[in-house]
């Protein structure tokens, strides 16, 4: 009998073959579900069965999987702790890195993203979304000269940076430098004059110019492009009621209160909304 079990490969699976069998079986499943499902924007889903997967096998793209899913889930904290352990096992990956800057972003940690954004350069110091990502986290710690030194190297290596042009606009403005960030604002104008947040910037800028008038043309057709801006209907209330225009101030404040979020969990959708769009805010 044992002669033809060895002739023909018949050989008994022990328990702990039969154990590891199952659990690679049991592990591609719950990571193929859990990316079907984190695709299908299913997050609860995938969160559940990504951590049932981790907890198999330490695999990297399954953390990854699952980090996104956190993400999504509005667990913020979680997924950066996953970020750290792919960033432990690969430490020269800088998208680990700008993706842990991003989640501290959301959470407003900014010496977190600041310290995310410092490890990425030491692998690569010369990538321009980097060091617009550096220059948010030093807006944060309200070190606002380097924020500016950050996004004028982001220019210099790529100098069609809208992006970069725009928030180093907007942060020469909090510091009240009008004349340098009219500059950035006649070139964002001249380049992309109708989008939505290039408006803003420049209405806020009228605005702090004593151009009252323009600032407020310009925030009204803010509201034409979006009906559902708070801020334009905001800073154009304000305007309003400086103007005496009470009854104009009421109606524009009365949009912004239907508009605004009213349960915590819409509020922090809209705010983890607002942080992707804060990193990229029209796309350029």
């Amino acid at each position: 009998m044992n002669f033809f079990k060895a002739l023909f490969g018949s050989k008994t699976k022990t328990p702990e073959e039969d154990k590891k069998e199952t659990e690679a079986h049991d592990f591609d499943v719950l990571k193929y579900d859990g990316k079907e499902a984190l695709m299908r924007g299913d997050a609860d889903y995938a969160v559940k069965c990504l951590t049932h997967a981790l907890k198999i096998k330490d695999d990297p793209e399954t953390r990854d999987y699952l980090s996104q899913a956190l993400i999504r889930q509005g667990d913020l904290l979680m997924a950066y702790e996953h970020l750290q352990k792919l960033a432990e096992t690969e430490p020269d990956n800088v998208k680990i890195y700008m993706q842990m800057a991003h989640v501290a972003y959301m959470m407003e940690d900014y010496n977190a993203m600041s310290n995310a954004c410092e490890k990425a350069m030491l692998v690569d110091k010369d990538m321009p979304e980097l060091m617009y990502l550096y220059a948010q986290a030093c807006i944060g710690l309200n070190d606002s000269s380097n924020a500016v030194a950050m996004l004028t190297k982001a220019i210099s290596l790529r100098e069609d940076y809208g992006d970069a042009y725009l928030l180093r606009g907007e942060t020469l403005l909090a510091d009240g430098n009008l004349e340098d960030a009219s500059e950035d604002a006649t070139w964002l104008t001249e380049r992309y004059g109708n989008v939505e947040e290039v408006l803003m910037f420049s209405g806020r800028l009228e605005r702090a110019k004593g151009n009252d008038e323009k600032a407020m043309e310009t925030f009204s057709h803010v509201i034409e492009i979006n009906p559902f801006s708070i801020e334009a209907y905001s800073e154009r209330a304000a305007i309003k009621q400086e103007q005496g225009d009470i009854a104009g101030y009421e109606e524009d404040m009365q949009k912004v209160a239907e508009m605004t979020p009213e349960s915590d969990e819409e509020n922090i959708e809209e705010k983890t909304k607002q942080a992707y769009k804060n990193n990229n805010p029209f796309g350029i």
